[in-house]
């Protein structure tokens, strides 16, 4: 029995993957998945650079605004809501192009493990607010050695999730990859290229109305843990209590979004099945033309 073909666009923040994923699916008779963990929440708009209906340009996305920020989104729903998408749109006769930044997505498609659907532990995330990142990622080295490879170590909010899914005792499967991808990736050989224009999209965030937005975010659902764990509103939180001016917090968004972006590029890195398109030096569109066709 055939797999079903998918054609995967990662790649980090700023590389142009929404833009590229549309004339993709324009020219193969496509319709996107979004894999980026923040697009999946209504409301976070500007903060998250959503693509907006014009941007879509009347290709059908998918798991975009599907949560309010009060509601956790896991990989495993993901997977799961990500292959009844995949099922539907093939068996329609079209090519699912499955696009983002969140690396986690990505790689839990390929099927290497089954991820269980395990609920949020509350009690023992007001536990681990208070226990140091270092003591916790040994604990979920110790635990599951699996899922740490795959955490950095200063992600705390990761690792106490996958601490969760350990603790639960539910069992880590492998599996073989249901879908035939291929998987281009959007890099840089000059990262400061990527750095500037990071910079520049923060710029025109904040005149769309960034501020606005993190204002009505922050008195709807007060110390919400996914805001103040997004780029692009948590610096802009201390700004609303009026303890910083608005210029400091600009360059936090800016210092954070190049720190994300590297942890981004060298976590692609490790996927030797990825195909780069360099942004700064490729005809990235033509190139990626090219390889889907050979591939479809």
């Amino acid at each position: 029995m055939n797999k079903p073909k998918i054609l995967a666009l990662s790649g980090p923040s700023s590389t142009g993957k929404s833009k590229l994923a549309v004339e993709i699916a324009k020219k193969f008779n496509g319709e996107i998945i979004s894999a980026d963990s923040r697009y999946v929440y209504r409301e976070m708009n500007i903060a998250t650079a959503k693509p907006t209906k014009k941007e879509m340009a009347g290709i059908p996305h998918y798991l975009i605004d599907i949560c309010d920020v009060t509601e956790e989104y896991t990989v495993g729903l993901f997977v799961k809501d990500a292959d009844e998408l995949i099922k539907d749109i093939s068996n329609r006769g079209k090519l699912p192009v499955v696009t983002g930044g969140t690396g986690l997505y990505f790689r839990s498609l390929k099927g290497t493990f089954d991820i269980p659907e395990v609920p949020a532990d509350k009690d023992f995330r007001e536990e681990a607010e208070n226990i140091p990142n270092e003591i916790l990622y040994e604990e979920l080295k110790i635990k599951n050695p699996v899922l740490a490879e795959k955490i950095h170590p200063n992600n705390k909010r990761k690792i106490v999730r996958a601490l969760e899914i350990a603790r639960s005792g539910a069992e880590m499967k492998s599996k073989e990859c249901p879908y035939e991808i291929l998987w281009l990736g959007l890099d840089v050989q000059d990262r400061q290229f990527l750095y500037d224009r990071a910079d520049k999209r923060v710029d025109i965030m904040l005149e769309n109305g960034l501020l606005v937005e993190g204002k009505y975010l922050f008195d709807k659902y007060g110390e919400n843990n996914i805001l103040l764990n997004t780029i692009g509103l948590k610096e802009l939180y201390p700004v609303l209590k009026g303890e910083i001016e608005l210029e400091i917090a600009l360059e936090e968004i800016k210092k954070n979004t190049r720190h994300y972006i590297k942890r981004q590029i060298s976590w692609f890195k490790g996927e030797n099945s990825i195909i780069p398109l360099y942004i700064d030096i490729d005809d990235i569109e033509s190139k990626a033309f090219e390889l889907i066709e050979k591939f479809v």
